[in-house]
């Protein structure tokens, strides 16, 4: 069953724009539509700029779209007020790619994390003070840290912190926008563990936003790629990469660097002559979509 489904999602920025000029305008979502089973992980992957961390945004309205429609657990959450919208977040939170900059450095731990516990008004102080204990050591961390200050902890602490702050209201969908490209490979694989651990243990549903091919196929039940604001091809992970359909996707996968240096490389260089901007999606086999 679909926890969340978007559709014909459209996101548009005017860029130049003053008082005798009219300026001009960027599409960077261009009429996006999927859908998010429960305790599904959805990748999103694509080159930067094509539109996957704005339609990350989108979705949770930390950017508002300019068009379209998303619907989680039957709500259409493009339609909910100021009130109804600040509910429906503990349900729905974001895990940000820049763990240094995602964090205040003047607050401590404990009130990163117990910040969105305050701004819904749950529990009291003491109930508060022992939920953040447990986030903590859920997600690895000592709890006997919880004075520190952001940059007394590693790069992958503090995306730990920034992760338990995603948990504390128990959401149900997580949206993880690179959560570990800033982080050193030898850390990705622990935090990456640790969100699948999460995953499994809490029933948590992840639009998973990536550049990493090899992780995503290494996490993602289903894959969407994206060029220049649109999907060109979905579909599940494994058919997706044993038979790529678009000549984008094609190129894309082509460049995952692999662990033989003696292994014949079929570089794949894309063309945009040979794919039609114009082609919608179409079901090329059962639950393998292409817009070819």
């Amino acid at each position: 069953m679909s926890l969340l489904h978007v559709s014909h999602l459209v996101k548009q920025y005017t860029r130049g724009k003053g008082l005798f000029r009219r300026g001009t305008t960027v599409t960077a979502v261009d009429d996006v539509s999927f859908s998010i089973d429960e305790s599904e992980t959805f990748g999103l992957v694509g080159e930067s700029g094509s539109g996957k961390t704005t339609t990350g945004r989108c979705i949770l309205r930390l950017v508002e779209p300019t068009s379209g429609a998303v619907s989680f657990n039957g709500e259409n959450v493009l339609a909910l007020n100021a009130r109804d919208l600040r509910a429906r977040r503990r349900d729905m939170q974001i895990v940000f790619q820049d763990p240094y900059s995602s964090l205040n450095p003047r607050m401590k731990a404990r009130h990163i994390v117990e910040e969105p516990l305050i701004i819904h008004r749950l529990g009291d102080a003491r109930a508060r003070r022992e939920r953040v204990a447990e986030l903590f050591a859920r997600v690895g961390l000592d709890p006997a840290h919880l004075e520190r200050y952001p940059h007394q902890f590693s790069g992958g602490q503090r995306q730990r912190i920034g992760l338990a702050r995603a948990l504390a209201l128990n959401p149900r969908f997580l949206v993880l926008d690179e959560p570990v490209s800033a982080l050193d490979v030898s850390v990705q694989a622990q935090v990456v563990n640790l969100l699948m651990d999460l995953q499994r243990d809490l029933k948590l549903t992840y639009l998973f936003v990536a550049h990493d091919l090899r992780l995503v196929e290494h996490i993602c039940d289903r894959v969407a790629v994206m060029h220049l604001g649109k999907i060109v091809e979905m579909g599940r992970t494994a058919a997706l990469f044993e038979r790529p359909q678009h000549p984008y996707t094609r190129a894309l996968l082509s460049a995952i660097p692999v662990a033989d240096p003696d292994a014949p490389r079929a570089r794949v260089v894309f063309d945009p002559a040979s794919a039609d901007r114009s082609n919608a999606l179409r079901e090329v086999e059962q639950g393998h979509w292409a817009a070819i």
